[in-house]
């Protein structure tokens, strides 16, 4: 098997299930107007939609990372794929609230299983001083799938009903997951067929850039995913947009802004890791430190263009540390692991991030307004600058001794 030609194959394979595994999920943002007047919703009820989902796909990622690393790896990804789809389609049958938090809680199980696996999976298939930017191109499913889902799920939802929007996302997805079922499992997981036991695992709790790592993307994940479900709902209500224009401006901002800093991030440490070893943290604690302060100035703006500028430039710098920072996670931690490094590194950053913000974000919106809550969001990307630079120090010093 030509590795080089098949690694292509693998990239193309994982960024489109990976860009379907985000449409699934971002729809539910984009109709969540149309679902709070359905149900009578607050947008504490809402927000804990979107936190449901990640408390189990957090929970799930550690079970799934530890078969990742013992069963074929295209297997699970397969599955999981098929089931997070079928789980997307039944959020269309659903009559109440809490049968809805159930079916996109289901949607967790499957994309735990996709998201422990895949990123070591697809870095397996190309040389380390490629790594950067191949995992920069398989984060850009991550703003390209959330733009998309924002977009179909406004225009589906708005024409169709929010209902038939899910049915009609689920079905790529399902597709996608049958294909990667004939994978092949890398040759460097091949030659190394030794199993870690459970209580070695240990290790990763030892490993200080590891953790400083999981714990400075959580603070991008909590802001970031804050941002993703309140951003539509915020040009509802601040300047009077459709569901679907809201949906459609908001997705067009973050795709582009997605491309073009998960690209600058992924070409930029590549570049820098010639010349410093620290290269995949330097890009991490810039993209923090920048994005803060515009996106508190797209609250200040006052003006719907001003907004969306200023929210492109902040997302941009944010998508900045997606692909460096999985490289650096493959770097640190041996092959026998990494499928458990990386449902350790979802699991925290979900528990700490994302699985709290909507719903928060939401209780702050209820009580103080949509504009502070999003302004907290922002001011938190501070703190992920911050523990960027910890994880360079510890870095150099666990794995670049002078």
């Amino acid at each position: 098997m030509d590795e080089k030609k098949y690694g292509r194959r693998a990239l193309a394979l994982i960024f489109c299930l990976s860009l379907f595994n985000y449409i699934d999920r971002q729809a539910l943002y984009a109709v969540f107007p149309l679902i709070k007047a359905d149900l009578h919703l607050t947008d504490a009820r809402l927000g804990l939609l979107a936190s449901s989902f990640m408390l189990v796909y957090m929970c799930v990622a550690p079970l799934t990372g530890y078969l990742g690393d013992r069963l074929s790896r295209p297997v699970i990804i397969g599955l999981s794929g098929l089931f997070w789809s079928v789980s997307t389609a039944f959020s269309g049958l659903v009559r109440s609230y809490w049968q809805l938090a159930g079916t996109r809680s289901a949607v967790g199980v499957g994309e735990a299983g996709f998201g422990t696996v895949s990123p070591s999976f697809l870095a397996e298939w190309f040389p380390e001083d490629r790594r950067a930017r191949v995992m920069a191109v398989y984060a850009l499913a991550i703003p390209a799938g959330s733009a998309i889902g924002y977009l179909l799920g406004g225009l589906l939802g708005q024409h169709f009903g929010w209902r038939n929007a899910f049915f009609i996302v689920a079905l790529p997805g399902a597709l996608l997951g049958l294909a990667s079922l004939f994978m092949p499992e890398t040759p460097e997981k091949t030659r190394r067929a030794e199993h870690i036991a459970l209580s070695g695992y240990r290790a990763l709790f030892r490993n200080r850039t590891f953790l400083l790592l999981c714990l400075a993307e959580s603070i991008g994940t909590f802001s970031v995913g804050g941002l993703a479900a309140w951003m539509p709902s915020y040009f509802v209500r601040e300047f009077g947009l459709t569901v679907a224009r809201a949906g459609f401006l908001f997705g067009a901002v973050t795709v582009a802004a997605g491309l073009s800093g998960n690209f600058a991030g992924g070409w930029a440490a590549d570049w820098l890791r010639r010349r410093t070893k620290r290269a995949y943290f330097v890009v991490g604690y810039l993209s923090f430190f920048l994005s803060a302060p515009f996106g508190a100035a797209a609250v200040f703006s006052g003006s719907l263009y001003s907004c969306l500028a200023l929210i492109f430039a902040a997302e941009l710098f944010i998508f900045a540390y997606s692909g460096p920072y999985h490289a650096a996670i493959v770097e640190t931690v041996p092959v026998t692991m990494r499928s458990m490094a990386f449902a350790v590194n979802i699991f925290i950053i979900h528990a700490l991030g994302d699985a709290l913000s909507p719903f928060l974000l939401g209780v702050v919106s209820d009580r103080a307004g949509l504009s502070l809550a999003i302004l907290l969001a922002v001011f938190y990307l501070v703190f992920g600058g911050l523990t960027s630079i910890a994880a360079g120090e510890c870095y150099k010093k666990d794995f670049c001794p002078a």
